[in-house]
């Protein structure tokens, strides 16, 4: 087993810190092979049962990107009217929720719900457990995004079906997450929602219990 060291450890928590929802991205393409390198990061995140439940679907087609973009938009015009009957809606207008008109990667990531892989295992009582294990190749593409200077915006202001319909995927995947990934157009040490007043993190003892 390598050494991780302290050295390590301190750069590891950095990179933590500095994982960011990014909503702002430049226009400029990532390099040849990089996104390949990144899937292939992502592809060593846990499984349940080594059932590597995760599907990720490269969106190119400029008609399909632009339908995800027109869906966005309408789901985002019903959740500004959402909050504004909750008193947030000036509040809410006022940030941005996706970039999905200048990353220059649309990544749609799916779970096989039912894989033959993994013969089961730990899935019987838990199924949903698939749905984690994408969502986790999720997460350990965007570390892996961040230590090479890409930025990752989840956008979840989407109707799953009509993605999941637009994209054609094999019948028994289910969307899990719809990614735009490029390089920021700034680095920010805090998150956007934060900045923007919208909420704060809060210390980590206050999300944990002793039974």
């Amino acid at each position: 087993m390598p050494d991780f060291d302290a050295e390590f450890r301190d750069r590891f928590r950095q990179l933590l810190r500095w994982r960011r929802d990014v909503r702002h991205f430049k226009n400029d393409p990532l390099p040849d092979g990089l996104l390949e390198q990144l899937l292939a990061d992502a592809c060593l995140a846990p499984s349940v049962g080594l059932s590597e439940p995760w599907r990720f679907v490269i969106v190119e087609d400029a008609a399909r990107r632009q339908a995800v973009i027109d869906d966005f938009r309408h789901a985002n015009a019903d959740a500004l009217a959402a909050q504004a009957q909750g008193g947030r809606g000036s509040d809410y207008a006022r940030l941005k929720l996706a970039g999905l008109v200048e990353a220059p990667v649309h990544l749609a990531v799916f779970a096989e719900t039912d894989p033959e892989q993994g013969h089961g295992l730990g899935r019987r009582t838990m199924p949903e457990t698939v749905l984690y294990s994408a969502a986790m190749s999720i997460f350990t593409l965007w570390l892996s995004a961040r230590a090479h200077g890409v930025g990752l915006g989840w956008v979840s202001i989407l109707d799953p079906d009509t993605v999941t319909a637009l994209l054609d995927v094999p019948a028994g995947w289910r969307l899990v997450g719809y990614l735009c990934l490029g390089y920021p157009a700034t680095e920010e040490g805090r998150p956007e929602l934060e900045r923007e007043g919208w909420e704060h993190r809060r210390p980590p003892e206050a999300h944990w219990l002793r039974r």
